[in-house]
């Protein structure tokens, strides 16, 4: 038995949950694969995997297996890279995440500058608005708007978010403009509900003595950020929105840029990932690129 390919098999089958996807990505048969699993369970002694005709689960000696082989799998597909690294050509998968109004405004752009100088580079984007666990969800860059990852991984701050308060032209015709926070409060306003927690997020102001953090009065609230800025740009109510995500509308006219003096600047947005040694090639250049085409497009953190 070929221990180290019967352990990459194993830990195929893991990744893929099923017998058949892991066939298919090694281009055998469902019954080779499983035939391969049965070797490794009578050498060690001990089932891998409860199986049903619907469903496939790791035992707990599986499990183990798995936490103390797939490192060093890893190590190996690292080393592999690093050697393939020397060619001018990068090919292989890399795995992004993010949420869905920066896979929209940010990353789609620099998956397609990436591709057209490396074109055998494949991508799989997880976009959620929550944070996503890197390790747990096997991704290799992960980004972030608002604050920095607590956990134990590398993260590099991008660019600001710029709060900026924003109605649309039909909406100022209709009802007016605020020209103070109190007018602000008797307005129609947007809100933006967090999607871990469902709170709704109340707005950051700046007052004289720094930031004030203000409850308004919501017509309607959205989990997403794309949802209220299209809400915003159809004149339901006044919201408080990213720059980012609205400064080409403003620029064209389809919003409007209201109390500029009340913008704040204390979250940005975070490119991280989990180590700063170890990393295969194609997700080393992918960092390299995206931290520049990122702070190009977003204009880098303010100093």
């Amino acid at each position: 038995m070929d221990k180290a390919r019967v352990v990459s098999l194993f830990i195929g089958v893991v990744r893929a949950g099923s017998f058949s996807q892991a066939a298919a990505a090694e281009g055998l048969s469902a019954q080779a694969v499983s035939k391969a699993i049965r070797q490794l369970e009578d050498h060690v002694g001990v089932r891998l995997f409860h199986r049903t005709t619907r469903s496939l689960a790791l035992t707990d000696e599986g499990q183990r297996l798995y936490e103390l082989a797939h490192p060093g799998l890893r190590l190996l597909d690292e080393a592999l890279d690093q050697v393939k690294g020397s060619r001018d050509e990068v090919e292989g998968l890399i795995r992004v995440a993010a949420p869905t109004s920066l896979g929209t405004h940010l990353l789609a752009p620099i998956l397609r500058s990436f591709q057209e100088q490396h074109p055998r580079a494949r991508f799989d984007l997880h976009l959620a608005d929550q944070f996503t666990d890197l390790v747990a969800a096997k991704i290799d860059v992960g980004f972030r708007a608002g604050n920095p990852p607590e956990r134990n991984l590398v993260a590099r701050r991008v660019g600001d978010i710029v709060l900026k308060i924003c109605a649309a032209p039909g909406y100022v015709a209709r009802f007016g403009a605020p020209r103070d926070v109190d007018e602000l409060l008797g307005h129609r306003c947007t809100g933006y509900r967090q999607a871990n927690s469902g709170r709704l997020v109340p707005w950051e102001l700046q007052g004289d003595g720094g930031t004030v953090y203000q409850d308004v009065p919501c017509v309607a609230s959205f989990n997403t950020t794309e949802s209220e800025v299209a809400a915003v740009r159809e004149g339901l109510g006044i919201g408080q929105l990213a720059g980012y995500l609205v400064d080409e509308e403003i620029a064209a006219g389809r919003l409007l840029h209201l109390l500029p003096q009340l913008d704040t600047c204390n979250a940005g947005i975070y490119m991280y990932y989990p180590q700063r040694t170890r990393i295969p090639s194609r997700v080393r250049l992918f960092i390299d690129h995206a931290w520049d085409a990122a702070r190009t497009r977003l204009g880098g953190p303010a100093v």
